[in-house]
């Protein structure tokens, strides 16, 4: 089973969530894509975005689309994911992306601002963080 490359993944992109277009964004401008080359079973990813989006409430944090991620993950109990993130050039955004387990299908995207506290930079063509 052959991973997807980042223009593939840029492709599949769609409208998962509203983080979608940002992260296709930082694709564009030379964001870092990493695939990660193994299944991980759904409830390690949505126990990671359920933490995840409990500690960025928290701090102030500003993301795009974390609670839509939880709640589509949440849909795919039992199954086995893959992953991949995209780091903007300027490491101010990074990106979650999550696929079935044959890389066919695109599930869900968020993004996390690396910065703990809110409005700093916004992901690229997005006028605010939600």
């Amino acid at each position: 089973m052959e991973q997807p490359s980042p223009a593939d993944i840029a492709a599949m992109l769609t409208d998962q969530t509203s983080a979608c277009e940002a992260a296709r964004d930082a694709i564009a401008v030379g964001g870092e894509v990493v695939v990660l080359d193994r299944e991980v079973p759904q409830w390690m990813v949505a126990g990671i975005a359920w933490r995840r989006l409990g500690t960025s409430s928290k701090r102030g944090q500003p993301t795009l689309a974390l609670d839509e991620t939880v709640e589509i993950l949440a849909r795919h109990r039992c199954e086995q994911l893959r992953t991949a993130t995209i780091d903007m050039p300027d490491r101010s955004w990074f990106f979650n992306v999550y696929f079935d387990a044959t890389w066919t299908e695109l599930l869900a995207c968020s993004g996390v601002n690396r910065s703990r506290s809110p409005g700093t930079k916004d992901p690229p063509d997005q006028a605010q963080p939600r």
